[in-house]
């Protein structure tokens, strides 16, 4: 099977979304640039519970479906944009965690300065204004977005995130839910303690 390897760490990464209930069977998506002009991403309409490597569809940059058989995402066009604007990334994950969902419903923003590993995994968040899923407005939005960062809160819909691989990108999603948590939990209690301008700066530091 071609790129049998890299189709099988899709389907795996996909598979760990739903069993960290970040998301549910049929929402979600996620994509993988394995050379120039080929990507892989996984299918609309399938269980991502039960997810196979057979079922990783294989896209060229241009969009043509390089398997017929299957229905590739229809947020195809929203991944295809971003890794046309942002060459220096391989990996796209978007889904739907339900705490930073929730934060996308709503006018407040999640508090990515409460501890060092947000800081440091996600940086400052993105938000963007709500468009229609799978629409080419959405794919204009947010990939626009990701050239100022490589986490978005899509208004009333979810989070994408982008890395140099899987798993980098995997780990800026679940980073950001528990950052989602995080903040609520301190409004709950009343109170909370900021990282101050010189701590979030050695944080940053360590980057460069």
């Amino acid at each position: 099977m071609i790129f049998q390897s890299q189709r099988k760490e899709v389907a795996y990464f996909m598979r760990r979304l739903y069993e960290q209930k970040l998301t549910t069977c049929s929402g979600g998506n996620i994509s993988l640039k394995v050379d120039e002009n080929k990507i892989l991403i996984t299918p609309s309409q399938l269980d991502k519970a039960r997810l196979t490597p057979e079922q990783i569809g294989i896209i060229t940059v241009d969009g043509e479906n390089l398997t017929p058989e299957l229905k590739p995402s229809m947020e195809t066009g929203m991944h295809l944009s971003i890794f046309k604007k942002r060459p220096d990334i391989k990996a796209v994950v978007h889904a739907h965690p339900p705490y930073a969902t929730s934060f996308s419903a709503t006018n407040k923003k999640i508090n990515c300065k409460l501890n060092g590993e947000a800081r440091f995994v996600i940086g400052e968040p993105l938000y963007t204004e709500y468009a229609l899923m799978g629409s080419e407005e959405l794919a204009e939005i947010v990939s626009e977005a990701t050239l100022n960062g490589n986490v978005v809160l899509m208004k009333n819909h979810g989070v994408l995130t982008v890395g140099k691989t899987l798993l980098e990108a995997f780990d800026r999603l679940e980073v950001f839910e528990a950052s989602a948590k995080i903040t609520l939990i301190t409004e709950l209690l009343g109170e909370r303690r900021e990282l101050s301008f010189n701590e979030l700066k050695a944080i940053d530091d360590l980057l460069y």
